[in-house]
């Protein structure tokens, strides 16, 4: 493992060499391949997940049987499913590995048992689940306020390494419209 995940915490709160290790214990490295599955629907989310390398998402599927991606996570981003970590209740969705991913896995015991120990933390995630709630709202807002078409090129503009990463199938289903209207979509930009 590199300094990434030290780096990632140093963004919202400064700490020691030797209180970062203290931390760091209460993790373990895991590796996940190509569509594994991290959390399946029914289960109770146990985990969050930071990704050092690779992508994840988490998606439902719907009345339809479509899957429906509502989130990713690339390297020094998390992911989780938050109500059902929180509630400890059965979850409504999947987390699935995109591409071989290796993931520090912090379990629930271990979360509480890191936050009372190093109060530090606790100020680290209200400032990651701020900065997340802000993005998701933004993103809301975005939906209701521009076309499909205007979305994907959006997505395209500013995450256009992430584009290159993730099979077009996925990108659409995370955008809400079907592969075969983000292949039309790409054809019009091409043209």
């Amino acid at each position: 493992m590199d300094d990434s995940f030290k780096t990632h915490i140093n963004k919202f709160v400064k700490m020691s060499d030797d209180e970062f290790a203290k931390i760091i214990s209460y993790f373990k490295v895991q590796h996940f391949k190509k569509k594994e599955n991290l959390l399946n629907e029914g289960q109770v989310c146990k985990a969050s997940y930071f990704v050092t390398k690779g992508i994840l998402r988490k998606f439902f599927i719907n009345g339809k049987g479509v899957e429906q991606t509502t989130e990713f996570a690339i390297e020094n981003w998390w992911m989780t499913e938050t109500f059902s970590f929180i509630n400890q209740t059965p979850s409504e969705f999947f987390i699935q590995a995109v591409e071989n991913t290796e993931v520090l896995v912090l379990h629930r015991d271990a979360h509480d048992k890191m936050l009372d120990a190093h109060p530090l933390m606790e100020k680290y995630f209200r400032c990651v689940y701020q900065r997340t709630y802000a993005a998701a709202q933004r993103r809301n807002k975005f939906r209701y306020e521009h076309s499909r078409e205007e979305l994907y090129h959006f997505f395209r503009k500013v995450q256009p390494e992430f584009l290159q990463r993730v099979p077009q199938y996925l990108v659409a289903s995370y955008l809400g419209f079907t592969p075969e209207y983000l292949s039309e979509i790409r054809r019009k930009s091409i043209s």
